[in-house]
């Protein structure tokens, strides 16, 4: 299964007192979007592998000790790595302080507190399935969409500057990058994405979700997933350099990170164009043959399906849109 960028809950792993962490990282800088959004800049101690050395898309676990309250232990916490594997110096985080964290040693708290020149764990070796390699390949000629809700976009921006780190006029058109979030402030690498739109030919589709907070705003409005609404759906496609109709899975793969609700929404609002989400226990629930080709994929870790399977007649009705 892929791994989850989404459900991070399921992925925080807390140590008790005694399992202190080995630091092996700096942190060198906090690039702060919002006060709750933010790019973490860590330089390991060990150099960073020449070439290739992840896969776009995978991730790393960061780690910190309680120091404050140690009776608490230390946190875990996988991250996708959003700078590109050819990128030397810095390892590149994107990150969103929790406001309301399910753990009472949450990450996130305590990275908020950290000041350049800190100290951080580290994981050296990238895991994780969630990229082109792992799912349709790097040949596969045809167009890859991918739609990030919030720091989802972390995996995203890894893939298309490894593109043009291992070439620089490299072009983008075999990407699509559609990005949602509240704020203007919050949609992160806006203007390196506007840069490589202009002159590499991504395809990049800003969105935000609060526009009446920012009067200024001339761009897409509402969640990303609603790029995929039957009223806005053609307009999406011209956007993307496609024909109306055009969006199905013979030219077309899907890549999701973010939100549950933006995953369930998107694959929801894809069947109706014959994609089929990758994961097993939706394709039995919809009686989807398993010869059938994947073509929408998405981070998750846990086993719960983002679809309501278990709801006869919520499968009953996503039966009926599925244009298979």
């Amino acid at each position: 299964m892929l791994g989850s960028h989404t459900t991070r809950n399921a992925r925080t792993i807390c140590d008790a007192m005694g399992r202190t962490l080995e630091y092996n990282a700096t942190l060198q800088s906090r690039e702060n979007l919002s006060d709750y959004l933010a790019v973490f800049k860590v330089v390991p101690d060990t150099p960073i592998p020449e070439g290739r050395w992840f896969v776009p898309g995978q991730y790393l676990t960061m780690g910190l000790n309680n120091e404050e309250k140690p009776e608490l232990g230390s946190v875990r916490r996988a991250m996708s790595i959003a700078s590109a594997p050819q990128q030397r110096g810095t390892l590149d985080f994107y990150i969103r302080y929790v406001n309301r964290p399910e753990s009472d040693n949450p990450l996130t708290h305590l990275l908020w507190k950290m000041k350049p020149g800190d100290r951080i764990n580290v994981t050296t070796r990238a895991v994780g399935k969630f990229t082109i390699d792992d799912t349709v390949g790097l040949q596969d000629p045809r167009l890859k969409v991918f739609v990030a809700a919030g720091t989802g976009l972390a995996p995203f921006t890894s893939i298309v500057e490894a593109d043009l780190a291992a070439d620089p006029h490299a072009r983008l058109d075999q990407y699509a990058l559609l990005h949602g979030a509240s704020y203007p402030n919050e949609i992160g690498y806006r203007a390196r994405l506007t840069q490589l739109a202009t002159d590499h030919g991504l395809h990049y589709l800003p969105t935000i979700s609060r526009p009446q907070a920012a009067p200024e705003w001339d761009a897409h409005t509402g969640r990303v997933e609603d790029f995929f609404k039957p009223e806005r759906i053609e307009d999406t496609e011209a956007a993307m350099g496609l024909e109306p109709g055009a969006l199905d899975p013979s030219n077309t793969v899907i890549y999701i990170c973010g939100l549950t609700g933006t995953i369930a929404l998107t694959v929801e609002r894809l069947l109706g164009r014959g994609f089929v989400p990758f994961h097993r226990k939706i394709r039995r629930a919809l009686e989807i043959d398993d010869a059938r080709e994947s073509t929408v994929y998405y981070e998750q870790y846990d086993s719960e399906p983002v679809l309501r399977i278990k709801d006869t007649a919520e499968v009953a009705r996503l039966r009926a849109l599925f244009a298979g």
